[in-house]
C-alpha cells in the first residue's frame, strides 16, 4: 500500500486463501470448508487495490499502450512532446489498444471493485458502513467522469452489472453525458450525506488514511468540478448546485489548503513508486520533454514553477520543442529540450487528482460568470499561491505584475499551468473552452486526425463486437461519428 501498508501483498495474501480454500476439496462433489480461511474480499481489501488501480491509470500506467496521459492527454494539452515514437499521440494517433486497455480497465480493474464496495457495506447489507459506502461513491463518480469526459456517452446506469446476482447485464446500454452528469452530481451529493465524520471506521484507505472529513471536501470539490464543466449547457442547475455548495461550508466542505488536495502518494518501495518514475527512471525511457508551448509561456511569465516542472538543459536553459515533430527532426533537441523534473518522476512524486489550486480557479470561474458571489479576483490568486505552494515556491512580483488583469482566459490558462501531469484533467478543459489558445502548428510537425487536435477518444473494437446495437446508440448521443472530431456535449466551442 501506499502510505502506510503494501496493500498489494495484502491482497495477494487473501487471494492465495481463496484459492486455498477452493482447492481443498474431497471428490467433485463436498468441499471442506476452514472457518478460519476467507471467501470473500472485504472493503478492506478491496479499497486500496480500486484505488491504485484508478490512479495509476489516470495518471500514466507503468505499461505501454496503457499510458492514457503521457502518450495522449500530456501531449494533446502540450505541456510535453516526444523526441522519438511521434505516432504515439504527440502527432494526434492513438493506438487502438490503448483506447481499448483503458476502457476495459477502468470499467473492470476500477469500477468493479467500487460497486463491489457499495454492495458489501450499503443499506441492508450484511455489514453496512456508510463511510466505506460514501468513499467508494466519490471513487466510483470520479472514474465515471474520466470515461465520460473521454469517450462522451458511455454505459452507466446499466453498467457494472455483469456479475449482479439477478438480472445480469452482458449488453449495458449508453446514456447520454447529460444522463451521466446528472447521475454523477446526485451521487456525490449522497456521497457527502453518507460520510460521516466521527462514523463508522474504515481501512485501507491509501488516499486520506480513513480522515473523513478529507472526503466530504473532495466529493464536494469534485462535485464543483463537475458542475462547473456543466455549466454553459445546464447553467441554471450548475449555478444552484455551486450556490448550495459554497453558501454552507459546514454542511458542503470543501479544500482549504494543499493538505486537502486528492492525490495518491507513492513511495520509494516498488510497485509503490510513482508511474511516471517507473517508465522514466526504472524503465530508462526517454521518450518525453517539455513542450515549447508551455516552457514559453512559463518564462515569458518569469514563472518559477517550471524550475520544477523541468530540468535545465546543458546552457542552464528551461526550453522545450515543438509538439508533432517526426522523429528525424525531434531528436535533434536531445541536447536543449528540457526533461521532466524530478518533483514528477521521483519515485514518492504523488499521482495528483484534484488540488486546492484547481478549486480555486474553477470559483474564479464560476465568479467571473456570475454563477457564485465572490471576488473572482480573490479566488484567481489563491489558486495561483496555493499553485506555487505545493512545490514550496512563492509568486514573484515579475510574475504577479505580469500576469495582468483578471480574465476568464487569464483564470482558464492559470488552470492550464497548474494542470501540468494532469493532462486527462487539463484536455477536458481546453475541449470545454478551447483555452489556453495554442500557436499554430510548427511548419514542421505532421499531424493526423487531419490536423485538428483529438477532441474524444473512439469507443474500442471490442465495443462494436460484443455490444454492438448499445454502441451505435452511443454514437447517435454523442451526435456524431465514432472519430476524434466529435466534439462532447459540454463543449462551449
Amino acid at each position: 500500500m501506499r502510505n502506510i501498508l503494501n496493500h498489494k501483498t495484502i491482497w495477494m495474501t487473501a487471494l492465495a486463501g481463496i484459492l486455498t480454500a477452493s482447492s481443498c476439496t474431497k471428490d467433485f462433489d463436498e468441499m471442506n470448508v476452514s472457518p478460519n480461511s476467507p471467501t470473500a474480499i472485504g472493503p478492506q481489501y478491496l479499497l486500496p487495490t480500486g484505488i491504485e488501480t484508478a490512479v495509476d491509470r489516470y495518471w500514466g500506467h507503468r505499461t505501454r499502450f496503457e499510458r492514457i496521459n503521457i502518450d495522449a492527454a500530456e501531449l494533446y494539452v502540450q505541456h510535453l512532446t516526444r523526441n522519438i515514437y511521434s505516432n504515439e499521440g504527440d502527432d494526434y494517433t492513438v493506438s487502438p489498444a490503448l483506447v481499448a486497455n483503458n476502457w476495459k480497465g477502468f470499467y473492470n480493474d476500477s469500477q468493479l471493485n467500487f460497486q463491489r464496495i457499495i454492495a458489501l457495506s450499503g443499506e441492508g447489507s450484511a455489514n453496512p458502513n456508510s463511510n466505506y459506502e460514501g468513499v467508494a461513491l466519490v471513487m466510483r463518480t470520479w472514474v465515471f467522469s474520466l470515461l465520460t469526459d473521454l469517450y462522451g456517452a458511455i454505459p452507466y446506469n446499466d453498467a457494472i452489472k455483469g456479475t449482479a446476482a439477478e438480472s445480469p447485464v452482458y449488453t449495458p446500454k449508453y446514456d447520454a453525458m447529460e444522463v451521466v452528469y446528472a447521475g454523477m452530481l446526485n451521487d456525490l451529493k449522497m456521497a457527502n450525506e453518507k460520510l460521516v465524520v466521527g462514523g463508522p471506521a474504515i481501512a485501507g484507505d491509501i488516499m486520506y488514511a480513513g480522515d473523513i472529513l478529507k472526503w466530504k471536501k473532495f466529493a464536494n470539490s469534485l462535485r464543483l468540478r463537475l458542475a462547473n464543466r456543466q455549466a454553459a449547457k445546464k447553467p441554471a442547475e450548475s449555478k444552484a448546485i455551486m450556490t448550495e455548495i459554497v453558501s454552507d461550508a459546514a454542511k458542503f466542505p470543501i479544500f482549504t489548503s494543499n493538505a486537502d488536495n486528492a492525490q495518491l502518494n507513492c513511495t520509494t518501495v516498488l510497485p509503490s513508486n510513482n508511474e511516471w518514475n517507473q517508465v522514466m527512471k526504472q524503465d530508462g525511457r526517454t521518450d518525453w520533454n517539455i513542450s515549447k508551448t508551455l516552457a514559453d509561456k512559463m518564462s515569458a511569465l518569469d514563472d518559477a514553477r517550471i524550475t520544477k516542472y523541468a530540468n535545465a538543459n546543458k546552457d542552464g536553459k528551461y526550453e522545450g520543442h515543438p509538439n508533432g515533430l517526426p522523429d528525424a527532426i525531434a531528436t535533434t533537441y536531445l541536447a536543449t529540450s528540457s526533461t521532466i523534473g524530478n518533483a514528477f518522476t521521483a519515485a514518492e512524486a504523488p499521482e495528483v487528482i484534484m488540488t486546492f489550486a484547481e478549486l480555486n480557479f474553477i470559483l474564479a470561474e464560476a465568479a467571473l460568470d456570475g454563477e457564485i458571489t465572490g471576488n473572482a479576483k480573490t479566488y484567481f490568486d489563491a489558486g495561483v499561491t496555493a499553485s506555487f505552494a505545493q512545490y514550496g515556491l512563492v509568486p514573484s512580483a515579475s510574475f504577479t505584475t505580469k500576469l495582468g488583469a483578471v480574465t476568464r482566459e487569464k483564470v482558464l490558462e492559470q488552470k492550464w499551468v497548474a494542470l501540468f501531469g494532469q493532462g486527462v484533467e487539463a484536455w477536458a478543459e481546453w475541449r470545454r473552452t478551447g483555452f489556453p489558445v495554442f500557436p499554430a502548428p510548427d511548419p514542421r510537425a505532421v499531424l493526423q486526425n487531419n490536423g485538428i487536435l483529438p477532441t474524444r477518444f473512439p469507443y474500442p473494437n471490442s465495443e462494436y463486437s460484443l455490444n454492438a446495437d448499445a454502441v451505435k446508440a452511443g454514437e447517435g448521443l454523442n451526435g456524431g461519428p465514432n472519430d476524434m472530431k466529435t466534439k462532447l456535449w459540454w463543449s462551449e466551442k
